[in-house]
């Protein structure tokens, strides 16, 4: 369900639990565009693992398959270079 931020800010937090009842999300919307999305908390701590539970399997693949480095200025150089590319 999508409300946006002047109910938020005109009915408080308590809106979400009477909206949470009957759905799975939140999505708030700013100036006619979706920003936020609230979920209940043990939902948001599911998300939370699998994400660093993926950032993991990533990290092992990288080590598995030599992506990676030993070298710390070679390591920091990677980095400037992956923020120059954003």
């Amino acid at each position: 369900m999508t409300i946006n931020a002047n109910e938020v800010k005109t009915k408080g937090v308590s809106l979400f639990d009477k909206i949470l009842e009957k759905f799975d999300e939140v999505v708030i919307s700013v100036r006619g565009k979706k920003k936020y999305c609230v979920i209940p908390f043990d939902e948001y701590e599911e998300y939370r693992a699998y994400k660093l539970d993926k950032a993991y399997k990533e990290v092992i693949e990288d080590i598995e398959n030599g992506r990676y480095h030993t070298d710390v200025k070679k390591h920091f150089d990677t980095i400037e270079k992956a923020i120059g590319d954003v």
